[in-house]
């Protein structure tokens, strides 16, 4: 008998497929970061600079971007975003100076800016309404697993490919899933050839004004309190994606690869977190049908709980004990990650690309202030622990703003062009 798959499981595992790719390729450079520093003759400030060039357009084309996957579809979107972002990693395995390698990894940004606001655009259309926190939390944790993957995989390809080689490899890598992507995906899931009346039925309708015109304005009322929230939880992340393998290399003097190790051991934490996170979140919101706490119970719990895991790090600087709590601190951040965003879907589906633009917006521009930061701290003090101590007040910060949201009420804009009667919610959870 004849295997089927699903079209709607196939393109919820070809974004899976995407989340993946996307993070090695970001935070492969944390991993051969020692090797190009000592190639390219730059200091910690200097790698800080390099880190956060990505996060420069990453960060202008959040809301651009979002507003493009709305405007163009996913599917010529995520494509052409793929081929940046291929060619800018090839294109980081010949930098010779600390100004090439800049303009690399702002290229980087430009490829991969676009891509999670698209991504959510995909899904809300492809996946279930009472299936978006698990389809953004698997789609997260493979994000975490290229994390956890990155360390090692790279540690092996500079020894086979040397640094630049391994750069090359990648970029060839998502080159190809490009051109799958658009051969397989379709804007509209009743146009793909492969879909059945069932998934159809399964599925959420498609409003009417297939290019909406976004309100920007009560649009950006309405999610700055996420973006805010997202900006807390950014900090923290870009710190363990950029520093972590240097922060175990140079602390405690290991060699790449034993510091490649830790780091991916830390950062398989969060695969957990982002799969438990929106599984979570979507079954209170089955047994509850309360939007708000079944988005902001788990937020909160993620941010607490990632600031009490980094708490003994002030005290106690034993490799095992600091590699299990900065274990903790990322698995319990990441459990914020499905329900966050879920609720941008929640708010404004007419606009979710455009709205998870904005959110993102917080996490890119954490991805510019914190390495930057970071890398400064480090050269003037010379100490690695005080990077993850500052994160600590980020993290309160993130747990009280998350309160500021309200995921329960739609949208005005679209409430007025499309009214939700009572109990409809309840019923499509059922």
């Amino acid at each position: 008998m004849r295997l089927r798959f699903k079209a709607t499981h196939v393109v919820l595992a070809m974004l899976c497929v995407m989340y993946f790719i996307t993070y090695v390729d970001r935070v492969n450079i944390g991993t051969a970061a020692s090797e190009i520093q000592k190639e390219l003759h730059l200091s910690n400030t200097q790698l800080g600079l390099v880190f956060s060039a990505f996060a420069y357009p990453y960060l202008l084309f959040q809301v651009i971007g979002g507003w493009v996957g709305d405007r163009f579809g996913p599917r010529k979107t995520l494509f052409w975003c793929g081929l940046i972002w291929a060619l800018a990693t090839i294109a980081t395995g010949f930098v010779t100076s600390l100004l090439t390698l800049f303009i690399a990894r702002v290229a980087l940004g430009f490829g991969e800016g676009a891509t999670f606001p698209t991504a959510t655009r995909a899904m809300q259309y492809w996946t279930p309404a009472n299936r978006r926190g698990f389809a953004q939390g698997l789609t997260h944790a493979f994000a975490r697993l290229g994390n956890a993957a990155t360390p090692p995989l790279i540690a092996t390809l500079m020894a086979w490919l040397t640094w630049r080689g391994s750069f090359v490899a990648l970029g060839l890598v998502s080159l190809v899933w490009g051109v799958v992507w658009a051969l397989y995906f379709r804007n509209e899931p009743k146009d793909h050839p492969g879909i059945t009346e069932a998934e159809l039925a399964s599925l959420p309708p498609r409003p009417l004004d297939k290019r909406p015109q976004v309100p920007w304005g009560p649009l950006l009322r309405r999610m700055w309190p996420v973006t805010l929230t997202y900006f807390c939880y950014g900090w923290t992340l870009w710190l363990y994606l950029n520093w972590l393998p240097l922060f175990f290399k140079n602390n405690y003097s290991l060699d790449i690869k034993n510091s490649a190790l830790f780091a991916s051991g830390v950062f398989f934490a969060g695969v957990v977190g982002d799969s438990l996170g929106g599984i979570l979140s979507d079954r209170i919101l089955r047994n509850t049908g309360n939007v708000r706490l079944a988005r902001l119970s788990v937020t909160v719990i993620g941010f607490a709980g990632a600031f009490l895991s980094l708490l003994p790090i002030l005290f106690i600087h034993d490799i095992t004990i600091v590699a299990l709590c900065l274990s903790g601190g990322f698995f319990f951040a990441e459990l914020v990650i499905g329900p966050m965003w879920s609720v941008p879907m929640d708010i404004a589906a007419k606009y979710s690309g455009t709205a998870a633009g904005l959110m993102n917006t917080g996490s890119a521009l954490a991805a510019i202030v914190s390495p930057l930061v970071a890398g400064y701290v480090i050269d003037v003090t010379g100490n690695w622990y005080l990077p993850f101590l500052m994160s600590m007040g980020l993290l309160l910060l993130g747990g009280f703003s998350a309160f500021l949201m309200h995921p329960e009420k739609p949208f005005e804009e679209l409430a007025e062009v499309n009214p939700v009667k009572p109990g409809v919610l309840a019923q499509q959870l059922k």
